[in-house]
């Protein structure tokens, strides 16, 4: 389904309106998003293959897993090893499900991640892809310190987030590029001006140096951006 649907004047929600053209949604309004996937797929894969040396119970946790696409990217190539999305949005969880009806090893469970999470087992890696922007900022740095006590040592966080530029002039430099981008795949000034109003106040960025600083401050050592288009970042930190 195509991104049509934020009407005049609402605020985002993750409904069943979002759900079903949320693929269109992210490869439309974000640039370099194919590449940023892959990316965070092969980083997937190599912890996995090295850890599956260790003979251990494997687990990877999408954290905000919306319709299930990271997870889907990889988990039919490990069927040994167990996935977890937690999700908060019934519409979304609704999608997940469908999608991995036919998969044993992936299980979709409702969690709000203001709350803490606990799993049966420490997880090898844990993905949180454009979600915690959607979380109150006073929560953010509790949910990266639950991500960091679930992981095992020298487990992989994969994190992934909008970001607001080092100066204001900047940011305006990037946004105004990134609206351009979006004029360009297909969505018009006004559905992008809805949009932008739409996700006041929802989605809220902080600076990349922000966002390193509360995963340094979770425990993490080694923490490295892996991608970086415009306003949209990836970093990869390991316990």
């Amino acid at each position: 389904m195509k991104d049509s649907n934020t009407k005049h004047g609402s605020k985002f929600t993750f409904n069943e309106n979002v759900a079903g053209c949320f693929s269109d949604m992210l490869e439309r309004s974000i640039p370099s998003y194919q590449l940023m996937r892959e990316l965070t797929t092969m980083f997937i894969q190599s912890q996995l293959n090295e850890c599956e040396e260790l003979l251990q119970n494997l687990l990877v946790i999408d954290v905000g897993t919306s319709t299930g696409e990271v997870i889907h990217s990889v988990a039919d190539q490990y069927e040994t090893v167990d996935f977890i999305g937690l999700e908060n949005s019934d519409s979304m969880i609704k999608e997940s499900r469908e999608r991995f009806k036919e998969f044993k090893n992936v299980k979709i469970k409702k969690h709000d991640l203001r709350n803490k999470f606990s799993v049966p087992y420490k997880a090898d890696v844990i993905i949180s892809s454009l979600t915690i922007q959607f979380t109150p900022i006073e929560y953010r740095l509790q949910i990266l310190q639950n991500i960091y006590d679930n992981l095992e040592d020298g487990g992989m966080f994969i994190f992934i987030e909008k970001v607001i530029g080092s100066s204001a002039k900047l940011d305006q430099e990037f946004i105004d590029i990134y609206y351009d981008i979006k004029l360009q795949n297909g969505y018009s000034q006004e559905e992008i001006n809805r949009k932008k109003f739409a996700l006041e106040g929802v989605l809220v960025p902080v600076t990349a140096k922000w966002n390193e600083e509360m995963l340094m401050m979770s425990g993490f050592k080694d923490v490295d951006c892996f991608w970086r288009c415009l306003n949209f970042c990836g970093w990869v930190a390991k316990k």
